[in-house]
């Protein structure tokens, strides 16, 4: 598995939508007692194929929701879409979480779940299957669908690796 196709994207001219996948309470104990502060994982994307993620922890949600936005347009890449869905299926695991999505007829919808939802709307996918298997971790699933969609190729790229037109590629 190499992420030798990924490319990433500049922020400047983008309208970027985030979404709050998911936001935590930590605490840390100390000799004066408890010190609580927040975590926010946050998806960006312009819902026609670029998304990213990001982690921002700070003492006010507020604040850890700013900083996981930035830390999201730090991380943008590419995704190919082909009609409103993707081009294959494609499987990925990150730590614990494992993913598949494939792709679906016009009409679908997005059947997933949670964190693979926020990631699949924000790409701008509208038919699309998903499946998520072991962990339920919002950070791993996060990670692991922005992985699986980060290894999806169109067939013009196909076609540049191998070196041969568009039409050897489907026929043959």
């Amino acid at each position: 598995m190499s992420n030798t196709n990924i490319k990433k994207v500049r922020t400047n001219d983008l309208e970027l939508k985030d979404r709050l996948v998911s936001i935590q309470r930590v605490t840390k104990v100390t000799k004066g007692g408890r010190t609580f502060s927040f975590s926010a994982i946050v998806v960006v994307g312009n819902e026609n194929g670029i998304v990213g993620y990001g982690l921002g922890k700070a003492s006010e949600v507020t604040t850890a929701i700013a900083k996981g936005i930035e830390d999201a347009k730090k991380n943008l890449v590419k995704i190919p879409i082909l009609k409103g869905t993707i081009p294959h299926k494609q499987e990925a695991h990150f730590s614990g979480s494992e993913v598949m999505i494939r792709p679906a007829a016009p009409g679908t919808g997005v059947i997933a779940g949670g964190a693979m939802r926020a990631v699949l709307e924000s790409v701008g996918i509208q038919n699309v299957l998903a499946k998520s298997k072991g962990s339920s971790n919002p950070h791993n699933l996060v990670k692991a669908t922005v992985l699986a969609l980060t290894e999806l190729r169109d067939a013009l790229t196909i076609a540049q690796v191998r070196g041969i037109s568009m039409n050897k590629v489907f026929n043959g």
